[in-house]
């Protein structure tokens, strides 16, 4: 087999574990953050570049996130636009086009202008499709795909239908989905979009999932054998 011709389109990474690799250092829990958005995000996006790799979605905040502590909460939005202001130029001039899945619609209106920012100024880009899943959960996705159907007055709801209605309506289904940070469960991420899709467990912390880390993923999923349930 051609490993060269044996890569996943798309990556998908449920971004798990920030707040522990803080903990275990002694650092607050935003450092656990602040590691992924400014070191990791930029060199997994290279790295997916380089691999020729043209798909990459990050969970980067669920639904469920609202529910913790409220100063983390807090800051984490302030590491929203603190990223959304430095980093858009740079993604930007490697050619890489952002996107969003989720509803957006919780965020503050400065976030939101921000994001919208980014996507329209990157949307002509080719090397990678970076989509940021915010507020994001599968089986809100799924309602919101299933209202907006029912909106239309239907008489037949196909699932060619519902994947249109998705947030990610645009984007391939995930070839390869990756969990790092040592739990061994989707926790809903992309739910109708993973059907068929190889999944891959790592015990390293997010913050520390490099380039490296990535490799190994990549390798894993060459040396299987997907089947799409035949």
């Amino acid at each position: 087999m051609n490993q060269d011709n044996n890569l996943p389109h798309h990556i998908a990474i449920v971004m798990d574990g920030n707040r522990r690799w803080a903990k275990k250092r002694g650092l607050a829990i935003i450092k656990g953050h602040r590691q992924v958005s400014e070191e990791l995000i930029e060199e997994l996006a290279d790295h997916c570049i380089q691999r020729g790799i043209k798909y990459l979605t990050l969970w980067a905040f669920s639904t469920e996130n609202w529910n913790r502590d409220p100063m983390e909460v807090k800051l984490v939005m302030d590491l929203f636009r603190e990223m959304l202001e430095k980093n858009i130029d740079q993604l930007h001039q490697k050619g890489i086009k952002i996107s969003t899945i989720g509803d957006l619609s919780r965020f503050d209106q400065d976030i939101r202008e921000k994001i919208e920012q980014g996507v329209m100024k990157t949307v002509q880009n080719k090397n990678l499709t970076l989509t940021f899943a915010l507020n994001y959960g599968g089986k809100d996705d799924l309602l919101r795909a299933v209202n907006k159907l029912s909106k239309e007055d239907k008489a037949e709801i196909t699932s060619e239908m519902i994947d249109q209605s998705l947030d990610t309506a645009d984007l391939p289904d995930p070839d390869l989905v990756i969990r790092p940070g040592g739990e061994k469960r989707l926790s809903g991420f992309l739910l109708w979009q993973t059907e068929y899709s190889e999944l891959y467990f790592s015990d390293v912390l997010m913050p520390d999932f490099n380039a490296q880390e990535l490799d190994k993923a990549i390798e894993d999923y060459q040396n299987r054998q997907r089947r799409f349930g035949k």
